[in-house]
């Protein structure tokens, strides 16, 4: 059990992450919002970790104070919801593909200024981020509460005032608004939700990852997510974790397959190279065949028990 923790640590505890970021991008989904905001919300939680843990919080001992990282994921939280406001505020007036480029342009945005500011350390980014533990497997006694949470909040989050105006408005805003439903308030609270999760998130990830650069953040960053809540499922949380999950690993098992010998060169090296190609084809046969996902909220519902007086055949 040690070895099979210490060679698939990093990969359980990215399918973990992976898990929070769908959550992340679910969150203004909820409300029908197209929104690709959450990888620069995720590189601007990293920053602030990279950063904080690298020139402000200098340590002597061999380990990062922990209660240090849990206050630099509090920080990248309250700040990445407050820009989460700031943006939302006029990005959420815009509807459907034109949010999505709008999003994605805040993302570039913010790509764009890490790369030329030096406390960013630019293209090459922050280094030597200092680790809180000493095992990649132990990032998870943060991470595996961090989605227990979330995922409770999440639920109770379908089932509250709050989260059956979010899916009033996803199903007809109009509608929403005409029952009295302030739409626009509430688009702005699942939008600033997920900004303060993946920021997060991406605090952790700083130090998860031992280094933080522009790459975090990309348009091709924003694909993946997207790939985790329309797979996984966009009607129900658990889609989002499930695509999560599910999706971080299968670079590592197609570079597997690719290892294993007897396919073709070219074949392989796509495999190897080809992952936003592959995601891409998953978006659009999932939209086709799985409008809703692979988890879909009739699941958990309840069949009802069959007639047990069942008509007789007349003789």
């Amino acid at each position: 059990m040690a070895e099979f923790f210490a060679t698939y640590g990093s990969l359980i505890v990215s399918m973990v992450l992976g898990a929070l970021l769908g959550l992340s991008l679910y969150l203004p989904l909820m409300a029908g919002q197209l929104s690709l905001a959450s990888p620069g919300f995720y590189a601007l939680g990293g920053y602030i970790a990279a950063i904080l843990s690298t020139k402000v919080f200098t340590s002597t001992s061999n380990l990062f104070p922990i209660p240090l990282l849990l206050l630099e994921m509090l920080i990248a939280g309250v700040v990445s919801g407050l820009l989460g406001v700031a943006v939302g505020v006029p990005a959420l007036r815009l509807r459907g593909i034109y949010l999505a480029i709008a999003t994605i342009a805040f993302v570039e945005v913010l790509r764009v200024i890490s790369l030329n500011l030096e406390i960013t350390g630019g293209a090459v980014g922050i280094f030597a981020i200092p680790q809180p533990f000493q095992t990649p497997i132990e990032y998870l006694w943060i991470a595996l509460p961090l989605l227990i949470i979330s995922m409770v909040l999440m639920y109770r989050l379908e089932r509250i005032r709050v989260g059956r105006a979010f899916t009033a408005i996803r199903e007809d805003e109009l509608a929403a608004s005409a029952m009295g439903i302030n739409s626009t308030y509430y688009k702005v609270l699942a939008f600033t939700l997920g900004a303060i999760l993946a920021g997060v998130v991406g605090a952790l990830s700083a130090h998860f990852l031992n280094t933080w650069n522009a790459r975090q953040g990309t348009f091709d960053a924003s694909i993946i997510y997207l790939t985790f809540v329309l797979i996984g499922g966009s009607r129900t949380f658990l889609g989002a974790v499930l695509g999560g999950m599910l999706f971080t690993a299968l670079p590592e098992i197609l570079r597997s397959i690719a290892d294993t010998g007897g396919l073709p060169d070219w074949f392989a090296q796509f495999l190897r190279d080809g992952r936003l190609i592959i995601f891409g084809l998953l978006i659009v046969l999932g939209t086709i065949f799985f409008p809703q996902g692979l988890v879909t909220p009739d699941i958990f519902k309840k069949r009802k028990p069959k007639d047990r007086h069942s008509s007789k055949v007349s003789s």
